[in-house]
């Protein structure tokens, strides 16, 4: 008989256990893995120790992105010096070349400049010459700013000049109305820049010298059209900005004799003037109509004589000074600054008359 063999099978509980292990390596492994090689990673690179994580570059990274910085308008000009202007003004032009500026360092292209005496080159760059404005289109900039800006560029591209001192505070004299208008007033007036009169161009300017000095400087000072207030210079008196207005009434047609005096004079509390009774129901019509026919805003109806009789028992005085001066809802003048005074009280004796 062939020999019979027998043949072992693998045990039901050997077989589980082994079961059990692969699902227990299979949990474990990926975890003890992954803690591994977090270690290998901290431990290589420790992120408390690190320079970015110091206490003052995290500060530095918590700073905020800008900062606000107040000033006293009242506070005294603090004249800069002449680096701090090149990289604020002049730098735009002089560090690129745009406009054919000389570059700064370029000493070649400063060399003719150079030769020249410094106060040639100053007085150029505060009135503008060819395409540069003047004050290199900075007008705040004092002339001893505008100075030791050029001075500074100059030094850096050849020269060895020495940067002027500032000077010391003092009553400094008002200017000229042609002065202002050569630093300021010419960079519009002399090329006719947004609309802006040309100097000496008559058909422009007598228009305007028919309106009356005052209307155009009140117009002035407070900007219209294409022009800033004060022609963008803040730091004019009143007495120069008048002057500078003076000036160009006068190239553009004006009579010699209206000169600064002349309007200083005339701007001035005039001799009370006899109103002309003639005039008074015209500048009523045209000026004063408006409230006083319907009684708008409170203003006493033309001819109403109740609400006219308080007014009319007082000084025609304190009428006339009302008028001018303006009252609760009236402005001065009734609005219309360009009346004479003389005007206005031949408007209030009008309308005075209708209530008696």
């Amino acid at each position: 008989m062939d020999e019979i063999r027998t043949i072992e099978h693998p045990s039901p509980i050997k077989g589980v256990r082994r079961l059990l292990v692969v699902v227990v390596l299979a949990f474990l492994l990926p975890i003890a893995l992954s803690v591994t090689v977090a270690q290998l990673v901290t431990r290589g690179s420790d992120l408390s120790k690190s320079p970015a994580m110091s206490d003052a570059e995290v500060a530095k990274r918590m700073q905020p992105a800008g900062t606000v910085a107040l000033s006293d308008a009242s506070a005294p000009k603090i004249e800069k010096g002449g680096k701090e202007i090149v990289d604020t003004t002049c730098a735009a032009c002089h560090v690129t070349g745009v406009l054919n500026a000389p570059k700064i360092g370029d000493k070649a292209a400063w060399a003719k400049l150079i030769a020249q005496k410094p106060d040639t080159i100053i007085a150029d760059t505060i009135k503008g010459i060819r395409q540069m404005p003047p004050r290199g289109g900075n007008p705040d900039l004092t002339d001893t700013e505008v100075a030791r800006a050029v001075v500074y560029m100059a030094n850096q591209s050849g020269a060895n000049w020495k940067e002027p001192e500032a000077k010391p505070a003092a009553a400094s004299a008002e200017r000229s109305g042609e002065q202002i208008v050569q630093a300021q007033c010419m960079k519009c007036h002399q090329t006719g820049e947004g609309g802006a009169p040309k100097i000496g161009e008559r058909a422009a300017w007598i228009p305007r010298v028919k309106k009356g000095l005052d209307p155009v400087v009140r117009a002035a000072i407070g900007g219209h059209d294409n022009m800033p207030a004060r022609g963008g210079r803040a730091d004019l008196t009143d007495t120069e900005f008048r002057n500078a207005i003076i000036y160009m009434f006068q190239a553009g047609g004006a009579q010699p004799a209206f000169t600064p005096a002349a309007a200083q004079a005339a701007a001035a509390p005039a001799v009370a003037a006899k109103p002309d009774a003639a005039k008074g129901k015209a500048v009523y019509e045209a000026a004063c109509g408006v409230c006083h026919a319907a009684g708008v805003a409170g203003a006493p109806k033309a001819g109403d004589k109740a609400a006219w009789a308080p007014r009319v028992a007082g000084s025609i005085e304190a009428l006339y000074t009302s008028s001018l001066k303006g009252k609760n809802a009236m402005p001065p003048k009734g609005g219309n600054l360009s009346l004479a005074d003389a005007d206005v009280k031949a408007a209030v004796d009008y309308l005075v008359g209708l209530a008696k």
